[in-house]
């Protein structure tokens, strides 16, 4: 229609010249070496993007004041000290602007100093790194200039050793297959060395001068977070215009169009992740590499993963600012009772206007209404000081220099690994006390993450590679043993046709020992190869392959070569790989052999290659891959197809399409390998081992002791995650499965079996209390859950009314009554559904995560604290967690002792100053009812100003860096002290109202005890009488020395530290009032204060006061501790009574690791089906010579464990068995 306005194009071009170029163009062109298409070729249309520096620094030389300030002042506490002192500057106060600005200002300062000198750290370290030297071809020469001079387009050259400066394509290297090597521990924390390729039609370009000449495009996505996504196409022009590009995908080469095509009818070619060279990442084991800048600065993937993660805040913070807002209310209460008090008193006219103090006229006919307004603001100003602004100074600095604590502590450091504990944010210290759920990942969390290959199953026959015996390969063993009966012909054919597909089908490389400059060695000279991959399982399978006698050699020139067990080197050509994802569960490759044969090959997990196998021995094969799942193995299931070329050229096709779309690559690549992946024929399965942590099972035990409840959330089969948390002691000998999988759902409805789940549990512990589950008695019957992915994800979805609340209310219900739960078949996502689940429930628990992979970041990012093992899967949770530890062991110290000794600083800390606030300012208020509500001021201006900066916030300070009310031995030995202050126990509201109702005693007695002295006494030996000034000294005196020695009350674990804060913050008190009040200080327009405190200290009496004074305020503190203590102590305090009955106390839950024992294993042997097997790797009896001693190894069964002898030196371990005839 004419008249109707095109929406979509004013809406683009609002978007272009508003919004940005980049923000609308969904993909960028690049010229390689800036260099315009040739004619004919595409529009050139130059962009602008931004230079390589990176800046990591919050603030430059011109914002950081205004930019501070404003960051500073919307705390709601810095703020309302900024009105109060905008009130006093105003209007006519009884107080000097100075008691409130010069406090604000010392907060102000010492925050933005930190602030300031932590981002000048930052500008130094940006500073390094932009002014780096980057060589780059500029008119076929190598030209220096610094890093932050890189621009997009710019070719340039990295030598050996060197980090990349931005995101690179590689265009060539200095090895002739036009690979290179390259270590990204910088970015995910891998130091394995990775093996990238170079464009195929730019790899010969070696030479500046040969890489100067070259004339491409490259068009690509526009920046984007994920360090391993990356989709472009790349066209490569030559002289005579004609474009021949490349296909390069997951670590293959292949020239799919030997014949130029003209411009309108080329076809387009991808690039992927195997061609981008992160900045950050290193060049190793090749002598130079040449590469386009396609991401600088800002842009790169590296800096684009800057971005700090949502704001965590812990419980202890959310309840400061309740507190915080309930003073607030008391403070507002005070200034309108006293506003109200003060009109009241002067209804009478001779109190109003005195005749010695007549008002003005002007005063007079001042409106009634702005009078009050302006005399409630006073009473405000001269009470503000209950609300503490210094403790939020206080509360960072305790949380900073606490922070170093853990990472100090020497217990936490792995020697293995060189690895200690690290914190990336210091605001949750306080949260790892109050920890009530722990989700924690399986592999590489609980278990090592240190595979070893057992067996593996082909056709229903087992194998079993002798070469391990104890933990040990023997070097001179090479052959293989079989359980069952001998393969015939065509089983002989599917065995080698199995071993052929294990060395095909993944992503290893064979590590290149030789530096730049050194000679090579034959591949097929030794058999021995080292091999590295991002996943430990494909190591583990390829050396077991090689120990039954095909040995994976190498990839060069897009070949494959295995060794078989002739000694022939065989040859395939890598046509194609379907990459593995955590939704597929599966890889595959396409080779093509030397004989023309093209063959498929996938392997993955059982529940993903079933459905899809048509032939095959699939009884026997799943028989065997349930029977190791149930013995805590990893299981593998391998299978293929032949390929004709006809269906080859099909699928080359299919995937084609797929792999040079821009848009959804990734959906749409996904679509292809489930249409080419179907039809295969099962050829075996494998079965791999993953030990068990040291000191997992009792970290575990440990932490349930606690009262804490451990949730498994792995991806790993239900049999295999159920055995490991038999070996963990998650699940104990009495615990009573139940299941909640999708088979049992099959079967029944998910409305009945949770009901049927819930009535079973909820019929058992009617009669017992929440905590009963967590204290796990060896007499008590116990459940545990088990749940999968796809159980949870109809629980999850919303049902046909549009709510999904009652199953998950149910589900939540039966978990509650659960001492352990198992959640196997886990995507990452469905991790953190479970997290927030339990995080947003009714009684909002607090979580934890842990896990040390990429597909841990979910939950760790969800649950209220993220810790991160610093493992092999990279250090991508590390990097993403709120703390990270070298080991699933050293959580339980974290836990136990560091978060108990945390929350109990912090809470002592935050009661603490509000409580002597309230000492400070009650007696303020209290004396308006004796001076008229005039507005005096009790406290001298200093004393007011100094109190919470000066003389009573060291002593507090290093209490919450150094208080050890319990000795962190006894708290590692006895785990149930952390029920003690579960669910925020020390800043409930009655322990709240307590501290609150003992700084209004306090008060009173400093107020009236000095008053009732003072009140018509002559107090010295002339019979002078004491003025108001002399009272309020005396009044401020006793409250300094009563909040400072009741926090020495509260002391358990005393220092030198401790003794030098306390009573040196005394004697400074002391010795500032003499100073104060002993000079007559010129550039004060007042000297009322002058010679107070020493006529006060020259009279007998004032020290009897004081010292009556100060006994009488601590006397109801003291015996309410001694009284608690002996009729009704808590676990903590009776430990305290009596240490050395505790010590020798060892319960069932004591840890194995607190006893004496000449050698200590995390695991007995008899524990678990998995902890044996960890020192079994054959289920056969066998005999191996090695090192002239013969060793016997036993099979194992489930629930059995092994004999190990050592005939020469008699040392034996007996135990039951299960024997499986040979």
């Amino acid at each position: 229609m004419a008249g109707t306005i095109d929406c979509s194009f004013i809406r683009t071009l609002i978007n272009r010249y508003c919004a940005g170029e980049e923000n609308w163009v969904d993909s960028r062109t690049i010229y390689v070496g800036h260099k315009e298409p040739p004619p004919g070729a595409e529009a050139y249309i130059p962009q602008k993007y931004p230079d390589n520096r990176i800046v990591s620094s919050k603030y430059t030389f011109w914002n950081f004041i205004p930019k501070n300030l404003f960051e500073q002042f919307r705390r709601i506490a810095n703020f309302y000290f900024l009105i109060i002192f905008l009130v006093q500057l105003i209007i006519d106060t009884p107080t000097s602007p100075v008691t409130s600005g010069l406090p604000l200002f010392f907060v102000i300062a010492v925050t933005a100093i930190k602030q300031g000198y932590e981002d000048w750290l930052r500008h130094k370290a940006d500073n390094a790194m932009n002014q780096c030297p980057v060589h780059f071809i500029q008119h076929g020469k190598l030209v220096r200039k610094q890093s932050r001079n890189l621009r997009v387009g710019d070719i340039v050259m990295v030598n050996d050793g060197e980090t990349f400066p931005c995101d690179l394509i590689f265009l060539s290297s200095s090895r002739e297959d036009g690979t290179c090597y390259v270590t990204t521990a910088s970015l995910d924390g891998e130091s394995s060395h990775k093996t990238y390729y170079a464009v195929q039609d730019t790899k010969g370009f070696q030479t500046e001068e040969d890489i100067d000449s070259l004339h491409a495009t490259v068009e690509c996505e526009q920046p984007q977070p994920d360090l391993y996504k990356f989709v472009g196409r790349i066209h490569v022009y030559q002289e005579r215009n004609d474009p021949i590009v490349r296909f390069i995908t997951s670590g293959t080469q292949r020239d799919r169009n030997h014949s130029s095509t003209s411009f309108s009818l080329r076809e387009e070619k991808s690039l992927g992740s195997e061609n981008l060279l992160l900045r950050g990442a290193s060049l190793k084991n090749t002598e130079k590499i040449f590469g386009v800048a396609i991401y600088t600065g800002m842009e790169t993937k590296m800096a684009l993963n800057y971005q700090s993660k949502s704001q965590k805040r812990s419980v202890v913070e959310k309840s400061m600012n309740v507190f915080l807002v309930v003073y607030l209310c008391i403070l507002i209460s005070k200034a309108l009772i006293n506003t109200v008090l003060k009109y009241v008193w002067q209804s009478d006219p001779f109190r109003d206007e005195p005749w010695f103090n007549q008002k003005t006229e002007a005063e007079r006919q001042r409106h009634l209404f702005l009078k009050a307004f302006t005399d409630f603001l006073a009473f405000m100003v001269l009470f503000n000081y209950i609300i503490p602004v210094s403790m939020y100074v206080t509360v960072e600095m305790q949380k900073f220099l606490g922070s170093y604590f853990i990472t100090w502590d020497e217990d936490m450091f792995d020697e293995e690994t060189g690895e200690g504990p690290v914190v990336n944010t210091s605001d949750l210290n306080e949260e790892l006390g109050q920890v009530e759920y722990i989700f924690t990942d399986k592999t590489g969390t609980l278990t090592e993450n240190n595979m070893e290959f057992i067996e593996c199953c082909i056709e229903g026959n087992v194998y079993v590679p002798h070469v391990i015996c104890n933990g040990q390969i023997l070097p001179d063993s090479g052959g293989i043993d079989m359980i069952d009966s001998s393969p015939g012909v065509s089983g002989k054919e599917r065995e080698e046709l199995f071993f052929r597909a294990l060395c095909l089908c993944h992503t290893v490389q064979v590590k290149d020992d030789v530096l730049v400059d050194g000679a090579k060695k034959s591949p097929d000279s030794s058999r021995s190869c080292i091999y590295i991959s991002s996943s430990p399982d494909e190591v583990a399978l390829v050396e077991g392959i090689q120990r039954l006698g095909f040995t994976y050699l190498r990839l060069k020139d897009n070949y494959m070569e295995l060794l078989n067990r002739d000694n022939d080197i065989e040859r395939y050509e890598l046509l194609e790989i379907l990459t593995f994802d955590s939704v597929r569960r599966r890889m595959s490759v396409i080779v093509k052999s030397t004989s023309g044969d093209i063959y498929l090959f996938c392997k993955g997990a059982d529940s993903s290659i079933f459905p899809r196998v048509t032939e095959g021995k699939v009884d026997q094969i799943r028989s065997r891959v349930e029977r190791n799942a149930v013995e805590g193995l990893r299981t593998l299931c391998v299978a293929y197809k032949k390929l004709t070329q006809e269906e080859y050229n099909e699928v080359c096709e299919l995937l084609h399409e797929a792999k040079v779309a821009l848009q959804e690559r990734e959906k749409k690549l996904a679509e292809a390998y489930e249409l080419v992946e179907t039809d295969l024929t099962l050829l075996g399965a494998t079965a791999v081992e993953d030990r068990l942590q040291e000191k997992a099972a009792d970290t575990i035990e440990a932490l349930q002791k606690a009262g804490i409840k451990v949730w498994v959330l792995t991806g790993d089969k239900m049999e295999t995650a159920a055995a490991t948390c038999y070996a963990c002691k998650l699940f104990r000998r009495n615990t009573q499965l139940l299941e909640l999988t999708t088979k049992k759902i099959e079967e029944q409805s998910l409305h009945d079996v949770l009901f049927e789940l819930s009535k079973t549990v909820l019929h058992y512990s009617g009669s017992m209390t929440r905590d009963s589950f967590s204290g796990l008695s060896t007499d008590m019957q116990d459940f545990g859950l088990i749940i999968d992915g796809a159980a949870l994800s109809l629980i999850m979805k919303p049902r046909q009314n549009g709510s999904s609340g009652n199953y998950r209310e149910l589900f939540l219900e039966i978990c509650r009554n659960c001492s352990a739960v198992l959640c196997c078949r886990m995507a990452p996502l469905q991790k953190a559904q479970i997290v927030k689940l339990i995080k947003l429930s009714k009684e909002h628990p607090i979580t934890l995560a842990i896990g040390d992979g990429a597909n841990d970041v979910s939950m760790i990012l969800e649950a209220h604290v993220g810790i991160g093992v610093i493992g092999k899967e990279g250090r991508q949770a590390a990097r993403n967690s709120d703390y990270a530890i070298p080991k699933f062991k050293h959580l339980k110290k974290m836990i136990l002792v560091h978060g108990h000794f945390y929350y109990i600083r912090i809470s002592e800390l935050v009661q603490y100053f509000f409580y002597k606030n309230v000492c400070f300012i009650f007696p303020q208020f209290l004396y308006q009812f004796f001076c008229g509500f005039s507005q005096q001021p009790l406290y001298d201006t200093a004393y007011l100003t100094l109190y919470n900066i000066s003389f009573t916030s060291l002593p507090i300070l290093m209490y919450s860096l150094m208080e050890q009310h319990v000795s962190s031995d006894m708290l590692k030995r006895d785990p149930s002290l952390y029920r003690d202050i579960a669910k925020n126990a020390l800043l409930r509201w009655r322990v709240f109202i307590y501290w609150t109702f003992l700084g209004v005693f306090d008060a009173l007695v400093f107020f009236f005890g000095a008053y009732l002295m003072l009140e018509n006494t002559a107090m010295t030996i002339n019979g002078h009488v004491f003025g108001n000034w002399t009272f309020g000294t005396m009044v401020f005196t006793v409250l300094v020395f009563t909040v400072t020695l009741k926090l020495a009350l509260d002391t358990h674990y005393w220092t030198w530290i401790n003794h030098f804060v306390i009573w040196g913050s005394l004697i400074f008190y002391i010795v500032f009032s003499l100073l104060w009040g002993g000079i007559i200080w010129p550039f004060l327009s007042y000297q009322r204060m002058y010679f107070v405190f020493i006529q006060m200290l020259s009279s007998g009496p004032a020290w009897l006061g004081i010292i009556l004074l100060i006994i009488v305020s601590l006397l109801p503190d003291i015996l309410k501790k001694v009284l608690c203590r002996q009729l009704w102590p808590t676990a903590t305090e009776r430990t305290q009574n009596s240490p050395r009955q505790c010590q020798d106390h060892i319960s069932e839950f004591t840890p194995l690791a607190s006893l004496p024992s000449p050698s200590y294993r995390s695991n007995e042997l008899t524990s678990s089906p998995l902890a044996t097997r960890s020192h079994s790797h054959s289920k056969k009896v066998m005999l191996t010579y090695w090192n002239s001693h013969d060793y016997s190894v036993l099979p194992l069964g489930f629930n059995f464990s092994n004999n190990y002898c050592k005939s020469s030196t008699r040392h034996c371990y007996h135990g039951s068995g299960l024997e499986t005839p040979v």
